[in-house]
């Protein structure tokens, strides 16, 4: 990659990141949003575990477990349905006609889009360990942070993916955007061991990025995590790897596809849409 492409390419990302970093937490009342219902949910569970005396470190499954849902959040709305509202404003032409890499563009949106959610997690969890007392003890904290990276590396790239994807299909992708929300809060475990679930439902939850970053961070954090835990902390780093890698490809394969057939087609949109 020449010097000018290589500078092209930053620039681009930190244009893009710079609407998540900075118009994301402009809006007061977007952000008391975002993270106050987080918040809610998480203390209805937690006073549901106090009521029925269960072990303290169930109210730190809760709280970590909010504490990932503005990262589920974001690859949703921030970052799979993105292309669909950049065209319904009129933005998208103007992104593909200018000279910056598509991929410069879904790169910007996922570490913008890390940023802002980051910021709603920090935000959640200290309301967890100075409201509800909750107890966090960091194990290993250099396998902590490759897991952690690891989770939104995965998670960002599968958004990055979607992005294209629910493009192409047009208004079905926002309807099936609307119905994974719940799903994915029930199989990744976020208010509860995701060993509960039982052999097969767990199974088909592994897939999900957030399942095994959620399961790992449990571990390395809670006191006691580890005996709750579905699979090693290092077996999910590696699994984590292996998803950000297919994702990222899936994301550059379906970037140019998407580009290809607006400019063979005239359109981006599948034909039956």
């Amino acid at each position: 990659m020449k010097m000018s492409s290589l500078l092209l390419w930053l620039r681009a990302i930190k244009a893009r990141a710079y609407v998540r970093v900075i118009g994301g937490n402009r809006e007061l009342s977007w952000v008391i949003t975002e993270v106050g219902l987080p918040v809610i949910s998480l203390s209805a569970y937690i006073f549901i575990y106090r009521s029925l005396g269960a072990p303290r470190i169930y109210e730190g499954l809760v709280v970590l477990g909010g504490a990932m849902i503005p990262f589920w959040v974001g690859v949703l709305w921030s970052m799979a349905t993105q292309f669909y509202w950049e065209k319904e404003m009129g933005n998208l032409d103007l992104f593909m006609a200018s000279p910056m890499p598509p991929t410069a563009l879904l790169l910007g949106m996922a570490i913008g889009g890390m940023f802002m959610s980051l910021m709603r997690t920090l935000f959640v969890i200290v309301v967890g360990v100075l409201i509800f007392h909750v107890q966090l003890s960091i194990h290993q904290p250099g396998l902590l942070t490759l897991v952690f990276l690891l989770t939104m590396t995965s998670l960002f790239s599968l958004g990055m993916a979607a992005s294209s994807a629910y493009f192409m299909v047009g208004r079905v992708g926002m309807r099936l955007n609307q119905i994974l929300m719940e799903p994915i809060y029930l199989l990744s475990g976020l208010y509860f061991p995701v060993t509960h679930l039982g052999r097969i439902l767990v199974a088909f939850a592994a897939l999900i990025p957030l399942t095994l970053g959620l399961d790992g961070v449990r571990q390395l954090v809670l006191v006691g995590g580890a005996s709750l835990g579905f699979l090693s902390p290092r077996t999910e780093a590696l699994a984590l790897a292996a998803m950000t890698t297919v994702f990222t490809f899936g994301a550059v394969r379906l970037m140019r596809l998407l580009e290809q057939q607006g400019k063979q087609r005239g359109t981006m949109s599948l034909r039956w849409q």
